[in-house]
């Protein structure tokens, strides 16, 4: 059973060169391509600004409870234990109003995730759809992002798209 699956192997790897040979491969830089296009720019300063402003709320609501600790400690021994038990339920509540805004905001399901969604994942399928075009109008077989390949260590810039996808969103 071990020799057939070597055997399976020693094919395979036998066969894998002679076809990757007669593939058409280019590159792209896409951090390079991001930097460029004004959109993408755009649509990260409105991300930025955006989420500047909810953190500025999330850590209004966090001084608010450090402030009614705060107060809860100096006044603690003049307070019954009825008003101590109604502080200390005060402070919670504004701590876990802290936490369910940064939740809100900047969870995995948050807002910042849905805006960024919606504002980067159109610029997102217009460059895939430039980089498919150009793929089809030059028969390649493969494009890969350079700047997402950490095995790459040269490549031949005339096999580089980068500007060329450019071009077709009108940025160059």
């Amino acid at each position: 059973m071990k020799k057939l699956g070597l055997i399976i192997i020693l094919m395979v790897s036998l066969v894998m060169p002679s076809q990757a040979k007669d593939l058409n491969v280019a590159y792209i830089d896409m951090q390079y391509i991001l930097k460029n296009l004004p959109s993408y720019e755009s649509a990260n300063e409105q991300l930025t600004l955006i989420s500047k402003r909810w953190q500025k709320e999330i850590d209004a609501a966090k001084q608010e409870a450090r402030i009614l600790a705060t107060n809860y400690q100096t006044e603690q021994i003049f307070l019954s234990d009825e008003m101590k038990r109604k502080r200390e339920e005060e402070i919670v509540a504004k701590e876990n109003e802290a936490l369910e805004l940064q939740r809100k905001y900047f969870g995995p399901e948050g807002e910042l995730f849905k805006k960024r969604e919606a504002l980067i994942k159109p610029i997102q399928d217009e460059i895939y759809a430039a980089i498919q075009d150009i793929a089809n109008e030059k028969f390649l077989d493969i494009v890969k992002d350079r700047s997402s390949d950490p095995s790459l260590l040269y490549m031949s810039s005339k096999l580089d798209l980068s500007d060329k996808v450019l071009q077709k969103l009108g940025a160059r």
